[in-house]
């Protein structure tokens, strides 16, 4: 038991040591997620991608993960996927591409860890791009972010 709270207190002290995240950050062609305040990065974090990475997203089913600045304006606790922070993709300007196409543009896309139960997983799938877009995370660094990141705190998504 004092192993358990001994860890504990390392986990919490270390996300209370951060400063204030006030932006997200994510590099997808480094596959990095950073956590910045005032401009600097004070958390890293290695992520995997939708499985056809390259491009913006343009449309459902496209498996791309979008580009650009968006805000993550929902905590999704009870997703399909251990924890969730929604990215506010499709904008006025996606949805009005698609529309322009004649496609949807897709939607819930998402800053998650791993699927329900296969968090265990994390060291092999992680090595692969294999979400419909999103931008995923070991479930321990899902629970940093978290644990760090407040609903409508903005994300840029790099090429």
């Amino acid at each position: 038991m004092a192993l358990i709270a001994s860890l504990a207190s390392g986990v919490l002290g270390t996300v209370s040591a951060v400063p204030k995240v006030d932006a997200v950050k994510v590099d997808k062609l480094g596959r990095r997620l950073y956590l910045m305040s005032g401009g600097d990065i004070v958390r890293s974090f290695p992520v995997a991608l939708g499985g056809n990475p390259v491009g913006h997203k343009r449309q459902e089913g496209d498996r791309r993960t979008p580009e650009g600045r968006y805000l993550l304006d929902v905590r999704k606790a009870d997703s399909a996927y251990y924890r969730a922070l929604h990215i506010s993709y499709p904008d006025a300007r996606d949805v009005a591409d698609a529309r322009r196409r004649g496609v949807s543009p897709g939607g819930a896309v998402m800053i998650h860890g791993q699927r329900n139960g296969f968090g265990w997983l994390a060291p092999l799938v992680q090595r692969f791009d294999w979400t419909d877009g999103c931008v995923a995370l070991s479930n321990e660094d899902m629970e940093v972010v978290w644990a760090l990141v407040e609903p409508g705190t903005p994300v840029v998504l790099l090429p």
